[in-house]
């Protein structure tokens, strides 16, 4: 791999802290991204705040809002979308500008606050005024944001590889998130992320524009440390063990939640209603794509739990 190319990888890599980039060499960029042969059972489009939202519903049971990462798209998730399906009604939906909703005119920017408050308008469209919700990178911001601002709207929650402020990043990541932008275009024709895009976007020309876009949304400074705070409802942080966050700021951010504060007690009296999974061998380019992500988060979002503890054990 020549240098430039080394670079446009770099930064492609350092961008997927809300650009969930494919977890494979630029020289095997001719490979498509991972689809699922899962057929939807309904699928349509829900207008919000002047964004034409692309949703597909898959499964049955219980619903699940699916947020997909940057750059990729509802199908992003591979494999582990029919494992959820199979337990849940699993409503996944093209984030502003990606896949197949369109990023239009009638906003200047990409904004997981704006789409925070889209969520509710596309769930209640599709009759539901409360869901469990699973987000993944910069869908686990958009799901952040939903819990926020409408926390009558979330069930349970689960963030995958998100986090609650810019400086959770390792810091030399931080310069390079800031080079992304539409000069990156046409050196990510060959790439998985571009190919994904052009195959469904209904205008393909609009990449550069994502692009730059999505660069000004990962340049901007945020800190919603007490906004986690505020957070009622049951929620599951799940990350790699080599994620791209930092690991004080994962156990800050399941501090804030309430959790890791004291020893839980025999019988579990002192444990948090909130929960951190920390998947061994996974990065945050792959979570997305891991069975164990499903296997997780799926007991915690039932309200239900894998752990049996010593006396029950006993009295067996």
């Amino acid at each position: 791999m020549n240098r430039s190319r080394s670079v446009l990888w770099t930064l492609l890599v350092a961008a997927a802290a809300l650009v969930a980039a494919a977890s494979v060499p630029l020289q095997a960029s001719a490979a498509q991204p991972p689809q699922t042969t899962l057929k939807p059972v309904k699928i349509g489009t829900v207008a919000a705040n002047g964004v034409n939202y692309h949703y597909r519903v898959y499964g049955k049971g219980e619903p699940l809002l699916l947020l997909h990462g940057g750059l990729g798209q509802i199908e992003m998730f591979g494999p582990v979308l029919p494992l959820l399906a199979k337990h849940r009604q699993v409503i996944g939906v093209d984030l502003h500008g990606h896949g197949r909703t369109p990023l239009g005119d009638q906003r200047d920017n990409i904004s997981l606050v704006d789409m925070g408050n889209d969520m509710p308008l596309i769930l209640r469209a599709l009759g539901h005024d409360q869901v469990d919700v699973l987000g993944y990178s910069m869908g686990a911001g958009v799901a952040f944001r939903l819990a926020v601002q409408h926390p009558e709207s979330v069930r349970r929650l689960v963030l995958a590889s998100g986090g609650y402020a810019r400086d959770g990043f390792y810091p030399e990541m931080l310069p390079m998130q800031a080079q992304v932008g539409a000069a990156m275009a046409d050196a990510m024709k060959d790439t998985p992320m571009y190919k994904s895009y052009a195959a469904v976007a209904p205008r393909p020309q609009d990449f550069p524009r994502l692009l730059d876009k999505m660069g000004t949304l990962m340049r901007q400074p945020y800190d919603w440390s007490e906004d986690v705070k505020k957070l009622g409802m049951p929620v599951m942080l799940i990350y790699g063990d080599s994620d791209m966050f930092r690991p004080e700021h994962i156990i800050k951010f399941y501090q804030l939640l309430g959790g890791g504060l004291r020893d839980a007690g025999w019988g579990r009296e002192h444990m948090s209603k909130n929960r951190l999974a920390i998947l061994p061998g996974q990065t945050h380019y792959e979570l997305f794509l891991s069975p164990a992500l499903a296997s997780t988060a799926l007991p915690f979002l039932d309200g239900r739990s894998n752990s049996t503890s010593w006396a029950a054990q006993v009295q067996r």
